[in-house]
């Protein structure tokens, strides 16, 4: 009933761009702050970039300038718009809502290498 469905991952060069988005369903959307994360190969799982439910950002530094998070409320749909990628971006990219309760996607593949 509820989900969480990401999208828009791939295969990109490095300085390229790619948008991800995150459709939610089975939920009242417009009450959750959406966060994306991701996660390396190795790596533990990180905050990219967090949207509150009243629209403040927040941004991991090493991706600050880089990425913008916005959400369409109407469409119930949270975003990830990816600038200048880098290989060190290369991670499964998950969406995440939280309210009271914590609902995850199941992730979509990012991969920057030439």
């Amino acid at each position: 009933q509820v989900q969480l469905v990401e999208s828009g991952g791939g295969l990109v060069q490095p300085g390229g761009s790619l948008r991800l988005s995150c459709a939610g369903s089975g939920f009242t959307f417009s009450f959750y702050a959406m966060t994306w994360y991701r996660q390396a190969l190795g790596k533990e799982r990180e905050l990219v970039a967090r949207i509150t439910s009243t629209g403040n950002r927040q941004y991991a530094d090493s991706v600050k300038g880089r990425f913008t998070i916005s959400r369409d409320n109407a469409k119930n749909t949270v975003y990830l718009q990816m600038n200048s990628l880098k290989p060190e971006d290369t991670a499964v990219y998950y969406c995440n809502a939280y309210y009271v309760t914590d609902y995850w996607g199941q992730g979509t593949q990012v991969t920057v290498s030439s």
